[in-house]
């Protein structure tokens, strides 16, 4: 299974606590809590589990649904990221949620580049219709 963007930044966040209270790392420069506060986390995380709940519940899904779960976990994250003042997803957890979409339709069986070809899409443009972040 996929593992979420989510649990990495939290594994960073811990890791670096880790270090701080080591003395590995200057207070000074510690910065992941800030970046990745809990309600980003927690957030994010339960958009991502309704999403994998989409798509396991999928029997030979058209398009049409497909883009439907998409639509709404796209949507879902943009409103965390607004929540968190448009900076909740830089660009490499934009990467990292796009590669996790694209990865949990994999693992479901859906051929994404086909997908995004049968749509008139290049295969990295899934989310872009409705992605804000």
């Amino acid at each position: 299974m996929a593992i979420k963007p989510s649990q990495n930044w939290r594994a960073g966040v811990a890791q670096e606590a880790r270090d701080v209270a080591s003395g590995e790392l200057d207070p000074g420069c510690a910065f992941m809590d800030q970046l990745f506060p809990d309600s980003l986390l927690e957030a994010t995380e339960a958009t991502l589990r309704s999403f994998e709940a989409d798509v396991h519940a999928w029997v030979g899904p058209s398009d049409e649904l497909v883009f439907g779960a998409v639509r709404r976990v796209v949507l879902a994250l943009n409103s965390i990221n607004e929540e968190h003042g448009g900076a909740g997803y830089e660009t490499g957890e934009r990467e990292d949620l796009c590669a996790y979409i694209d990865r949990t339709l994999t693992e479901h069986g859906i051929d994404v580049p086909a997908l995004a070809a049968r749509n008139g899409m290049g295969a990295h443009e899934i989310t872009d219709e409705w992605r804000d972040w």
